[in-house]
């Protein structure tokens, strides 16, 4: 059954109001997006990280147009609503974001989020007053949508060495005034930090789960009243980390013990459409 895009994005913001908080996965390819709507997750992000690394890229290194078609690419995967990761937004100009969102929803997307990071390592976060005016650019093409596009607006200071939590809760709070609708700060991992953010905060807010050397459960992000939870490059990284771990047997050791692990065509066929192997 064909979903529209306007379903889609309904749906999506149905999401962020209902109680507790829900798991958004981030899938690398068609084939990740197909395996977790099968496993019957109700919504899919994009990851920039991992787009990049499927390219042969380092983090940050993609144009607008690859990030789009990736974009595309996932959201005709499944019947899901899909939010971009959309880094900066692909340019410092308030301008330059508005386009790109503008871009984003024709590809089928139900939501973005906009980075204030800006990409350059010798001044790694927008000024604050730069940052809310291009969040404020995003939020005004978003709203000239015909539909419910949800603009999820980020505070990257953990991110890049500047674990100031005062600073990022004051730049949230400004994206919320500016019209933000979901509010992200990834980086903090304990729960009295998420806490505080989310209790500064009347939209909702989303987390990365898995970080931190414990890291807290769906059950305890919904108790610090997180709504959202991504898991960012994470799947991404664990797969890959598998191939470096069978490649590495292969060239060292000439053996091939990784097999054993291997999940098997029947499993992973059994989530993709067309004639089975």
């Amino acid at each position: 059954m064909t979903v529209s895009q306007v379903e889609k994005a309904n749906a999506f913001r149905a999401l962020h109001e209902g109680p507790g908080a829900f798991v958004i996965p981030n899938p690398y390819d068609v084939g990740t997006a197909r395996i977790l709507a099968g496993l019957g997750f109700q919504a899919l992000a994009t990851t920039s990280a991992g787009c990049a690394f499927g390219l042969g890229r380092r983090e940050g290194a993609m144009t607008r147009d690859e990030a789009l078609a990736h974009a595309r690419a996932i959201v005709e995967a499944t019947p899901l609503p899909v939010s971009a990761d959309l880094e900066n937004g692909f340019g410092d100009a308030p301008e330059t974001v508005a386009e790109t969102v503008r871009l984003a929803a024709e590809t089928g997307l139900a939501g973005c989020s906009i980075e204030d990071a800006t990409g350059n390592p010798d001044r790694p976060i927008y000024e604050f007053a730069q940052a809310v005016e291009r969040v404020a650019a995003a939020v005004e093409a978003a709203r000239a949508l015909p539909f419910r596009f949800t603009l999820t607006a980020r505070a990257e200071n953990f991110l890049h060495g500047r674990p100031d939590l005062d600073d990022t809760i004051s730049r949230l709070q400004a994206f919320e005034a500016a019209g933000a609708d979901v509010l992200y700060a990834p980086g903090p991992s304990e729960f009295e930090p998420i806490r505080r953010i989310c209790s500064a905060l009347e939209k909702p807010v989303n987390m990365i789960g898995g970080l931190g050397p414990t890291p807290l459960t769906v059950e305890q992000l919904a108790a610090a009243g997180v709504r959202r939870i991504s898991v960012g490059s994470a799947l991404a990284r664990i797969a890959l980390g598998a191939f470096l771990d069978a490649a590495r047997e292969v060239k060292a050791q000439g053996s091939f013990s990784f097999t054993s692990r291997c999940a098997s065509f029947k499993e992973i066929e059994a989530f993709m459409p067309g004639r089975s192997s």
